[in-house]
């Protein structure tokens, strides 16, 4: 009788070993290592770390986009202007929150220009405040056009977005490259 509690004893050792090892038995079961749980942390530390900060500009995405296309559009053009030895107008209609391109042809005939000619409307709430052009004026409503010259020369002109929030931002376009500073806020030239 002793021999058989012995040799129960051992099978039943042996199956408590064997569910160790392939991970069915209590201690498998555990859970997480210390480690796991830091490697975890980490990982959700560094990404809040790199999303937060772009909550704060969710307002005046649609402003800056609004200006970093206007902005492409402007050099763009000024460099079509430059390759093509043809006339370009930037045609901003500040009723319609639009902007639009035309390209003056060999014959004096304004056409939409092949590629930035299709009308391009500021995304969301943004709006032209003023546009100023100097020698020329403020302007606050209406349709105003800016000539660029095939021989590297765009009328200065600055330009004022506003998002209907506070935020503004400041287009100045510079004549001679017809690169554009963008500035946060109103500002005057």
């Amino acid at each position: 009788m002793v021999k058989g509690r012995r040799d129960r004893r051992q099978m039943t050792d042996m199956n408590r070993n064997r569910q160790l090892q392939d991970g069915s038995g209590e201690k498998g079961t555990a859970g997480f290592t210390l480690i796991e749980i830091v490697v975890v942390m980490v990982l959700i530390s560094l990404f809040m770390v790199l999303s937060i900060p772009l909550l704060g500009n969710i307002g005046t995405g649609s402003l800056d986009t609004s200006a970093r296309r206007l902005s492409g559009t402007i050099k763009y053009l000024f460099n079509e202007a430059a390759l093509t030895g043809h006339e370009y107008r930037l045609i901003y209609d500040l009723d319609q929150r639009s902007y639009r391109a035309q390209v003056l042809e060999e014959n004096s005939e304004l056409v939409d220009a092949p590629d930035q000619g299709r009308e391009a409307t500021l995304k969301g709430a943004v709006r032209f405040r003023d546009l100023q052009v100097p020698g020329r004026g403020k302007f606050t409503a209406g349709q105003v056009t800016i000539r660029i010259d095939p021989s590297g020369w765009i009328e200065e002109t600055v330009i004022h977005l506003d998002d209907g929030k506070d935020n503004l931002l400041t287009l100045r376009v510079n004549p001679l490259t017809g690169s554009t500073e963008i500035y946060q806020g109103y500002r005057q030239f």
